[in-house]
């Protein structure tokens, strides 16, 4: 019995072993040991950082966290909206941190944890792109690790930041999102709106058309016939907490400036927005990911990532807007396998 115990353990210690020489491919990222935090770095806050921006009118605090330390792969999040919070990402705490990708919430001018100055006029994607930069600096983030992912209104900002700074940039993630407004707006009435039952498309277009997107019978008819069609294809009474509270904080007058008060296409100042002729001009590796039931086209998605001289395309067949929870193993193992390769 002593020898059989003892041959047990020789095992077990070659288990051990061969999983400790595994953890952390020098390749991708540091060993398990150097992504989480220690005690011998100081007193340790959860990786919060609030920076200082200035903006045309006054200096503000936005917010930050980091997740996990490596250097070589670093993936800042760009939330969608315009308006939500990052707490919807939240999802992602179960799948990069085992893989030792280093990720970054940031809540944008206006949203969440960030300062809010109240003035429509902060909400503009130029200044956005110019907040992105200060960020970026603060953050020591360059071309050597740094990864934009924007999801969203946040694939908006991350392709306009690229058109300025992609030199900034080690990689791009398109997350769910058109490069052009027009032909989302044109999506969405030719193909989204007609797969609707034509008594509750009507009904909605006569709200909008009276201008009474307050009433109650308007986000009652969107939930049940559009948000859990294509927005998060769960059903509502079973959506995501963190989708649940970010909704809940949604900053209604950056949405509605920028956006529109529709959920149908663009009405906002992003009406006009197109970098569809540009795609060929974003050199650094490149992501697009779209879902079959997307608010967005899939085919556009497929076809901005054609335009790219190092363009790569990931198709959720079960996913929507928000493929990371309704199509979520297809999302993270493409995302992951993307990364990495980076």
């Amino acid at each position: 019995m002593m020898y059989r115990n003892l041959g047990y353990m020789a095992i077990i210690a070659m288990m051990m072993t061969a999983l400790c020489t595994g953890c952390g491919n020098k390749d991708h990222g540091p060993p398990v040991a150097d992504y989480f935090t220690s005690f011998e770095k100081g007193v340790q806050d959860g990786g919060i950082r609030r920076i200082k921006i200035g903006t045309p009118k006054d200096s503000f605090y936005v917010w930050t966290k980091q997740v996990g330390n490596n250097p070589k792969l670093r993936v800042l999040l760009l939330t969608g909206g315009p308006g939500c919070t990052h707490e919807y990402f939240e999802c992602f705490e179960s799948f990069f941190p085992q893989n030792e990708i280093e990720f970054i919430y940031y809540d944008q001018l206006g949203c969440g944890f960030s300062d809010n100055p109240n003035d429509t006029a902060m909400w503009d994607l130029a200044r956005y792109v110019d907040e992105l930069e200060q960020v970026r600096k603060a953050l020591k983030l360059d071309s050597t690790n740094c990864v934009l992912l924007g999801h969203s209104w946040g694939g908006i900002l991350a392709m306009e930041y690229a058109m300025h700074h992609q030199d900034k940039l080690k990689g791009l993630v398109i997350s769910n999102m058109m490069s052009s407004c027009p032909d989302y707006g044109k999506y969405a009435d030719e193909v989204l709106a007609l797969q609707m039952d034509t008594a509750v498309l009507r009904e909605i277009n006569a709200l909008e058309a009276a201008n009474d997107f307050s009433n109650p019978r308007y986000m009652q008819l969107l939930n049940e016939h559009y948000y859990q069609h294509h927005i998060c294809k769960i059903p509502l009474k079973d959506w995501p907490d963190p989708v649940n509270r970010s909704f809940a904080g949604l900053n209604s007058s950056l949405y509605v400036t920028m956006q529109g008060p529709s959920e149908f296409g663009i009405a906002g100042k992003l009406t006009h927005w197109d970098r569809s002729g540009d795609m060929k001009n974003i050199r650094i590796p490149c992501l697009t990911i779209g879902a079959k039931d997307d608010t967005m086209d899939p085919a556009h998605m497929k076809w901005m990532a054609e335009q790219m001289p190092k363009g790569s395309h990931l198709y959720c067949p079960n996913g929507s807007h928000m493929a990371f929870y309704d199509d979520q193993k297809v999302y993270f193992e493409g995302l992951m396998k993307w990364l990495k390769a980076l």
